[in-house]
């Protein structure tokens, strides 16, 4: 299946240092395919605004949506791909960690009936050390017990259907669990590696505890979710 029309959705709060940067290297990226760029402020007191304002005169395709207060990163993307005007959507996180040319490896993974195509970032991770064991073992619980098929749900590089992102059960953090909650719709899913680069500039807006805990409770309300899901089988007349 070739993809010829692409949304990128970009969250962002407080990356003022790295908005200029990161949209160059997606549009060189994505420079044989139609594509939009659509970041999403999420109530950044810094002047990552003011930035991206003044490159839409340089990038006609930079789409800019703003939150007044911070939703958190779910809401963010939701509000991206809810932006959005073609039919398939590509995330990234808006630190400039996940590397733009790995967009069309997640393109060209596009089979009929993929609905998700998740980076995996586990060979080439670029974080302190605390990072990457905490990644490791939440994913390895995640895998387990939600029998997600994905090794690296945590990885912002993402490629999906809108149309099935829009049909999701929305909550907070629900960006973790997007390759459970599509199979738990019948779509497939597929990782490909991507490459995973150091932050330059600026720091994480997430604590490892915080998305530890919350992520825990956030674990069994997607497993309850999967329990109660049914898929039916359309008889066609």
């Amino acid at each position: 299946m070739q993809i010829k029309q692409l949304s990128v959705v970009v969250p962002v709060r407080n990356e003022e240092d790295n908005v200029a940067g990161l949209i160059t290297e997606v549009d060189a990226a994505l420079k044989h395919i139609s594509h939009e760029i659509i970041y999403v402020d999420d109530g950044s007191t810094d002047n990552t605004y003011s930035r991206l304002k003044s490159l839409q005169a340089q990038f006609g395709q930079l789409k800019i949506v703003r939150h007044v207060h911070s939703c958190g990163q779910s809401t963010a993307v939701r509000t991206g791909v809810k932006a959005a005007q073609y039919d398939w959507v590509a995330t990234l996180d808006g630190d400039g960690q996940n590397d733009p040319a790995d967009i069309p490896k997640l393109l060209a993974a596009v089979v009929d009936g993929i609905e998700l195509v998740g980076g995996n970032r586990r060979a080439s991770r670029r974080d302190t050390w605390i990072k990457r064991i905490s990644s490791v073992v939440a994913n390895t619980v995640r895998s387990k017990m939600l029998n997600d098929d994905t090794p690296d749900t945590g990885c912002g590089l993402k490629l999906f259907k809108r149309e099935a992102f829009l049909d999701l059960p929305y909550f907070d953090h629900m960006h973790r669990f997007l390759p459970a909650l599509i199979k738990r719709r019948g779509g497939k899913i597929v990782s490909v590696s991507v490459s995973h680069r150091s932050r330059e500039y600026g720091k994480s807006n997430y604590g490892t505890l915080d998305r530890l805990m919350v992520g825990v409770v956030d674990l069994f309300g997607v497993a309850w979710l999967q329990r109660r899901a049914k898929i039916p089988n359309i008889k066609e007349e």
